[in-house]
């Protein structure tokens, strides 16, 4: 089970994810109160090691936005929020992560997703397409034909995770306003969700 850290946007946070033994990080270039430049993405990902992939995470981008970014920040994954067809998701040159809604309808496309990875999240609120702090009944998930490559969001954070990951079983976990204090990442609060996680899988592998 790997465990994803999504919308960073400082150096000191990025190494802290890095140094806490994360399998993902997660840069937000959609609207959102996480969103960061280019830039700033680029002096991020110089620092990190290679051990940890690379996620840009976008939402109905241009196509060709997203391979230059790709090119520019040697991007490892591609995380998709939007409506991207198969079409369009088949000319990205690296995997993707197809997000879906926690509805009947987003767990139907789920199944119909060729994506390496399916990431579930809440259902949306407002014009938000992820990122908002809520949780959903996890029960739906059981038995989906998709949980091998399943990433489980929306709402998950320390005190959450380890019912969650026991519920769900999923392929991965995915974590960003849960590990905030007052809208900010918090290098605790990373640390011990991942703690958290490694813990249970290592139980898990026993």
């Amino acid at each position: 089970m790997f465990i994803k850290i999504c919308g960073i946007s400082s150096i000191d946070t990025a190494l802290a994810v890095a140094d806490a033994n994360a399998d993902m990080i997660g840069f937000v270039f959609a609207p959102s109160k996480r969103q960061l430049s280019i830039p700033q993405a680029e002096e991020i990902t110089k620092k990190l090691p290679h051990t940890i992939q690379k996620v840009g995470v976008f939402v109905d981008e241009p196509l060709e936005n997203i391979l230059s970014i790709i090119e520019k920040l040697n991007l490892d994954i591609v995380q998709l929020h939007g409506d991207e067809t198969i079409a369009y998701q088949k000319k990205i040159p690296i995997p993707i992560i197809k997000a879906f809604p926690a509805t009947t309808e987003g767990l139907q496309q789920a199944n119909q997703s060729s994506a390496k990875y399916i990431l579930i999240d809440s259902p949306p609120v407002q014009s938000s397409r992820g990122g908002n702090g809520v949780t959903f009944n996890w029960n739906m998930l059981k038995d989906q034909p998709f949980t091998d490559k399943l990433i489980l969001a929306g709402g998950l954070n320390t005190d959450n995770i380890l019912e969650a990951i026991q519920t769900v079983r999923p392929a991965g976990v995915d974590v960003s306003s849960g590990v905030e204090l007052n809208g900010k990442k918090d290098v605790q609060k990373i640390n011990q969700f991942i703690t958290k996680v490694q813990k249970e899988r290592k139980d898990v592998l026993q």
